[in-house]
């Protein structure tokens, strides 16, 4: 990954941490982010948390995701966002599903597949990148 990639990627991994994993309950341990205090908020939580989740979706988009990969970063967003609505249920599924981790994950895995397919068609037509 170029440098100004592997910057960009973990500015987005510090921003999943904090909506779904920046604080931890001492005794046992969960770990839970903005994304799950906020969500505390009737109505308004799981909206003002839906932004941060489409920033991540369009940053991957410019980073050159795959359309399947936006896609399934898509649905967990929007998994999130709908079932995290629900009181009480919806706040332990925004604790636990990680949505933003999630969406990281995908990413970091589709631009490390794109760039690793990449070497190998340099390693085995090294002539045509030149061209």
């Amino acid at each position: 990954m170029p440098d100004l990639t592997a910057d960009q990627i973990a500015r987005l991994d510090r921003l999943a941490h904090g909506l779904d994993a920046r604080f931890r309950l001492p005794v046992l341990g969960w770990r839970f982010g903005w994304d799950s205090v906020v969500g505390l908020i009737p109505g308004l939580g799981d909206i003002v948390t839906f932004g941060p989740a489409l920033y991540l979706i369009y940053q991957g988009h410019k980073l050159g995701a795959q359309k399947s990969t936006l896609a399934r970063m898509g649905v967990n967003s929007g998994l999130d966002f709908v079932v995290g609505g629900v009181p009480i249920f919806g706040d332990i599924f925004d604790a636990s599903f990680k949505a933003n981790m999630r969406n990281v994950r995908l990413l970091k895995e589709d631009l490390s597949e794109q760039l690793q397919a990449q070497e190998r068609r340099e390693a085995l037509y090294p002539s045509s990148i030149r061209a």
